[in-house]
């Protein structure tokens, strides 16, 4: 859109996505309205501030006429002083009221927004962990962060906007009216074409202009591909150096046109408006001059008059814009509202039972089980029954696919079963606090997270009152201390991204602290060992005995070494139980789990030595 003097300032289309995102999932006014409902005295003074402006802004142009038609004619400084005095006295009033209605509209926006977003994140965290696995992470991080900051401040300017824009064109067209009606006629002829060819030029800009953010936007994502670690880790290896330098030549090259255009683009109609715009007060002044019927007009009142003519188009120009901005704000909240709607597949007891962790045995039970994962056309388990007393362990071993992993995540309640029960000390799993049951289950598994933190940061997330002497016992137990003890920082060394600091041995000996810490009663061990080489695999398979004593464990065994000692062992084959016993005893009976610990040894015996190249990846 354009004011008088030719900026533009960026009018929209309706985009077909938020069209076409809208018609999946619509949203209502009555939902809209439910956002704001705890801020709707701040908006009843927020749009009484907006109208009050507009109102004593019109105040402008008739004590200018006043001060050209009366006080400097007839030199009446009595009049010159309060036209004066009036008119900064609007300009203050205005300012104050402008920077109150900045105030209030963003403070409006900040808290709806933030409880919107906490709401999001809060569901989000409710999930299943079957709903991250179907999700893309930047997916759900650019409808929490992105989209919702988009809402705050387009639906925020759009409703400060409407009522603005609305007050400002009413007001400037009642005052023109009001100062002549004569040239308001004159003024409504030559307006709309002005107003349609400024905004062709602004559509014109603004669709190059999305091009641009296109392009830049796949200008980020190869810097992001090739330039972070992962990413020159995989140019370098694969040699594809030279071709990422070519993909991003080629969409800087695109930028390049893309900014030509941009510069260029509507130039010569938008000289014609400047052209226009010029004349507009011209014609004005030829019309009040030479019009037969405008005669009595006084050069303050055509002075007036032009002033407000000029200022007419923004207000104008940003209503029309109304429709886009609008449909923008409802894409994003349904966008939005797709995720604060999720129903939790693992949803929190509405009335847990009252649980006291430490008197737990930790007695498991699964009972008929049958969990089918969503969408799958097969049981991941069937007829699942197994009971572990109190302080005993338990080694779950199967081809890949079993079942393993999908029993332990029961356990841990990450999923729930399709039907069956999972009890602890004859409670349902379904009937724990959630925050309790983590106090209770301890899991470590394969792949080990660490928090972009320090070691102390990291250890505390499972104790957050934890002082240092339980850090250090922590460590020991998991026999870890001595590499902390080496760091310059000691517990306050940052572990990185991911924790790549460190090697995978040491990531998972610091999350069997980090488990320590949290003294959990039953304890899953999910192919804690099975990345490892076998010397790390030795001294974490220690630190992992220690954190199983005395405790509840079920073990997800990858090498059956590590379950041989196992006071049952638990073979599974399809989501079934087909063979169940000690390690000697299913040695004896010589079926699967025989067939497997074979297997296993001769891996053993025929294993190679590290290459030098994964040697050299390791250091």
């Amino acid at each position: 859109m354009a004011n008088h003097g030719g900026a533009v300032y960026g009018p929209r289309r309706i985009d077909p996505d938020d069209k076409a995102q809208l018609q999946q999932a619509p949203v209502s006014w009555q939902r809209v309205t439910r956002l704001f409902a705890s801020q709707r005295w701040r908006l009843i003074l927020l749009v009484a501030i907006i109208v009050a402006i507009a109102a004593i802004s019109m105040g402008q142009p008739f004590l200018l006429r006043a001060v050209i038609d009366d006080a400097l004619p007839n030199r009446d400084t009595h009049l010159l002083l309060l036209a004066v005095a009036g008119m900064i006295g609007i300009a203050v009033v205005t300012a104050i009221g402008g920077v109150w209605q900045t105030w209030l509209a963003s403070a409006i926006g900040e808290r709806v927004m933030h409880t919107l977003r906490v709401d999001v994140f809060a569901n989000l965290q409710r999930q299943s962990i079957d709903f991250f696995k179907r999700t893309r992470a930047g997916e759900i991080q650019s409808r929490l962060v992105n989209d919702i900051s988009g809402l705050q401040s387009v639906l925020t300017t759009t409703a400060t906007s409407v009522a603005s824009n609305l007050t400002t064109a009413v007001a400037t067209a009642i005052a023109m009216v009001a100062l002549d009606w004569r040239l308001s006629l004159i003024s409504l002829i030559i307006l709309p074409p002005a107003i349609w060819g400024t905004r062709k030029v602004a559509l014109v800009r603004r669709d190059i202009t999305d091009a641009r953010q296109r392009a830049l936007s796949q200008l980020h994502g190869e810097v992001d591909e090739a330039l972070s670690v992962s990413g020159a880790m995989l140019s370098k290896t694969l040699g594809i150096t030279d071709r990422r330098t070519d993909s991003f030549s080629q969409i800087s090259t695109k930028l390049i046109d893309l900014d030509m255009r941009s510069q260029l683009a509507g130039r010569w109609r938008m000289a014609t408006m400047n052209i226009i715009f010029a004349a507009l007060p011209a014609i004005i002044y030829l019309a009040a001059g030479f019009g037969p019927a405008t005669g009595g007009l006084t050069i303050g009142t055509v002075v007036a008059f032009t002033a407000l003519q000029s200022q007419i188009f923004r207000p104008i120009m940003g209503l029309l814009n109304v429709g886009a901005q609008w449909v923008a704000s409802m894409a994003l909240l349904s966008r939005v509202f797709e995720y604060l709607d999720l129903v939790p597949q693992v949803p929190a007891p509405g009335d847990p039972v009252a649980v006291d962790p430490g008197e737990i045995r930790g007695e498991i039970r699964y009972e008929h089980v049958d969990y089918a994962y969503p969408d799958a056309d097969r049981l991941a388990l069937s007829g699942f029954d197994l009971q572990i007393p109190a302080g005993n362990s338990v080694g779950l071993v199967g081809s890949t696919g079993s079942g393993k992993s999908t029993a332990a995540s029961l356990l841990s309640r990450l999923a729930d079963p399709t039907s069956g029960h999972v009890t602890i000390d004859g409670i349902d799993l379904r009937d724990i606090d959630p925050n309790q049951l983590a106090s209770i289950v301890g899991v470590v598994s394969q792949e080990t997270y660490l928090v972009h933190d320090s070691l102390r940061g990291n250890l505390l997330l499972a104790k957050p009152d934890a002082g240092d002497d339980e850090l250090w016992s922590a460590l020991e137990a998991a026999r870890i201390a001595d590499v902390v003890r080496g760091l310059p920082d000691g517990l306050d060394t940052l572990v990185g991204a991911r924790g790549h600091r460190f090697s995978g041995g040491e990531r998972q000996r610091v999350a069997v602290a980090r488990t320590l810490l949290r003294n959990p009663r039953v304890l899953v061990l999910d192919e804690a060992t099975s990345a490892l080489d076998t010397s790390t695999e030795h001294e974490l398979q220690a630190a992992l005995d220690h954190l199983a004593n005395g405790r509840t464990t079920l073990t997800i065994a990858h090498r059956l070494g590590t379950i041989r000692d196992a006071d049952e062992i638990v073979v599974l084959e399809d989501g079934r139980i087909v063979e169940r016993g000690t390690h000697e005893q299913l040695i004896e009976f010589d079926g699967r789990y025989a067939e497997m610990e074979r297997q296993y040894a001769m891996g053993i015996q025929t294993a190679s030595p590290r290459s030098a190249l994964a040697s050299a990846v390791a250091e």
